[in-house]
């Protein structure tokens, strides 16, 4: 597959620059904590206007070590179990020495553990969006509405994501610390090259916890 990229140079060496991971559009908003960094998209589809036109699989071919962040929002379940890792190890690719990866997948495990305490099916209702009824299938499968009106089957969720097996993949891919937090039932987790300081985690509004596979 061919790869297509449009970087562009700033004015400014310094200013940190974050790379979103299939995030379809930059119409879309990312979190506040970028605000002020150089945005690059990398999406698989041209229509957004990416800066990277690349399937995540293939980050590995691309030049090492641009990127102080990478923001991975709702994409990874899209791959199949044995390309996460693969992914990932993209993911640490890209990232300068004092990088770090930002990403967010559905925790199924909270799901599953709401749904039996409240004896719920998969097309019960679990909670409403901006979007319409969020089904508890939704959260197993992807949106099935969204799904359905696209017409297109590759947007359903290929992989299933527990705090557990997040951590492990996000350790596999060789990040030396892990912080992760749920609500919601969405994991968020940051995994960092190197062991961040105090600073940078009060920046971001992190709290220190044990590196990944370690207790």
């Amino acid at each position: 597959m061919a790869i297509e990229i449009k970087l562009t140079t700033t004015s400014m060496p310094t200013q940190r620059s974050v790379l979103n991971v299939g995030g379809g559009t930059k119409a879309i908003a990312i979190p506040d904590r970028f605000k002020g960094w150089v945005h690059h998209l990398l999406d698989i589809d041209p229509r957004g206007k990416p800066d990277v036109v690349c399937d995540a699989r293939l980050l590995e071919t691309l030049q090492g070590g641009v990127y102080d962040a990478v923001y991975c929002s709702h994409n990874l379940e899209h791959y199949f179990a044995h390309d996460v890792p693969k992914v990932l190890r993209g993911f640490h690719h890209v990232l300068k020495p004092d990088g770090f990866i930002e990403v967010r997948v559905p925790d199924l495990k909270s799901v599953m553990e709401f749904a039996v305490a409240n004896q719920l099916d998969l097309t019960d209702k679990l909670y409403d969006s901006g979007r319409g009824p969020i089904m508890v299938r939704d959260v197993i499968y992807g949106f099935g509405k969204e799904i359905e009106e696209s017409g297109q089957d590759f947007y359903a969720y290929k992989t299933g994501f527990s705090p557990k097996t997040l951590a492990r993949a996000i350790a596999t891919a060789k990040f030396e610390h892990l912080v992760m937090m749920g609500g919601r039932f969405e994991l968020r987790a940051y995994g960092f090259k190197v062991e961040p300081s105090k600073a940078w985690l009060t920046e971001l509004g992190l709290t220190a916890s044990p590196p990944p596979g370690r207790t």
